[in-house]
């Protein structure tokens, strides 16, 4: 590892309601400030905080001794240092679930408070980079927030929340937002968790546990927002924006694409705009590695990324510090030729992000 720059592209910072609360403008701050005096802290309910379980389970009672959560740029440094990572783009964590928020300004007004806090303490420091929050309940106000950021070369692309999201991202609802990213040159960056929740494809109370769950939800948010997508030509529309699927590994992908090319045979008079197999178009998107499968055959790893077609188009994920984060070790140890482990490690990261080369 001490000959392969590691670039991680889903780090996550522990945001809080105090914290928040003073980046916040009126009148929901006060909202900020009295979830940060309760004693039971809406952010904080079992279910919604990702610090804990991400699904309604209580915590079970196994050897987790450590806090998932960072609490100062300089702690991150020193953890990412200490797996070989120099450089790290920032998502968070109780925002994950952005999407659910019922009241637009509100949603608004907290990712508003959240890009401030993030530019005041973290991004300002050597190799951490951040993603900008924005509000899928409120597009042009999301754009707005992007055009505020247009300088700020610390900021590296667009996190738009997934879990949860009505409707899906393909719907022209969001072209204000693809419009100021494509314009600013900022990548937008699909970033799932998972919940339980009426909106499509979250209905997952038959499972019974985590374990189903978490296997189910994150590769199914993301291939539907994919496809939903491709059905409404996004990446046509907007042939320079830069699109990435973070949080659900690689191995749905080509099956998505198989699926999709196949479809097109038949229904390609209802997709007229997309010129090319769908597959040609997937093949531009950008993928994280993480939660990264586990194939039992470590050789394995390399059909899957030539299934992918692209080998730029892989990018290291570690999803630290949450309790299934990926140590990049995991990746370098799977039998892939050097140039290859460079590129997913980090050369695929500092193009699509835009990042200083080292």
């Amino acid at each position: 590892m001490k000959d392969i720059p590691v670039v991680d592209c889903d780090v996550h910072v522990h945001e809080n309601p105090q914290e928040l609360a003073e980046h916040c403008e009126e009148p929901w701050r006060r909202t900020l400030t009295e979830i940060d005096a309760s004693t039971e802290r809406s952010l904080d309910l079992p279910g919604l905080s990702l610090g804990g379980q991400s699904g309604p389970d209580p915590t079970w009672p196994v050897n987790r001794n450590r806090r998932f959560v960072v609490g100062s740029p300089d702690r991150l440094k020193e953890e990412l240092g200490n797996m070989g990572i120099e450089r790290a783009v920032l998502f968070p964590d109780h925002l994950l679930k952005l999407a659910i928020f019922p009241n637009k300004d509100y949603a608004m007004a907290v990712a508003r408070a959240y890009n401030r806090w993030l530019v005041e303490k973290w991004t300002g420091t050597e190799g951490l980079f951040g993603a900008l929050c924005v509000a899928p309940q409120d597009p042009e106000g999301s754009a707005e927030e992007i055009g505020r950021f247009k300088r700020d070369k610390n900021i590296v692309c667009v996190y738009l929340p997934a879990a949860g999201v009505h409707p899906l991202y393909g719907d022209s609802k969001y072209d204000a937002v693809y419009e100021a990213a494509e314009k600013n040159g900022l990548p937008v960056v699909l970033h799932s968790v998972g919940i339980v929740h009426p909106n499509f494809p979250f209905q997952l109370e038959q499972f019974p546990n985590e374990f189903g769950r978490h296997v189910f939800a994150h590769p199914t948010a993301m291939s539907a927002n994919l496809v939903h997508m491709m059905s409404t030509g996004v990446p046509v529309r907007y042939p320079k924006l830069k699109i990435c699927f973070m949080e659900a590994a690689i191995s749905w992908v080509p099956w998505v694409m198989m699926r999709m090319d196949k479809e097109y045979q038949e229904y390609r008079y209802q997709v007229p705009f997309l010129t090319e197999r769908p597959s040609h178009y997937v093949r531009n998107f950008y993928y994280g590695t993480q939660p990264i499968e586990e194939p039992e055959k470590a050789s394995d790893y390399l059909k899957l990324l030539e299934l992918i077609g692209d080998y730029r188009r892989v990018c290291f994920s570690s999803d630290w510090p949450h309790h299934d984060f990926d140590h990049p070790s995991k990746l370098l140890s799977y039998p892939l030729p050097e140039d290859v482990k460079r590129m997913i490690a980090a050369e695929n990261a500092v193009e699509l992000f835009g990042l200083p080369k080292s």
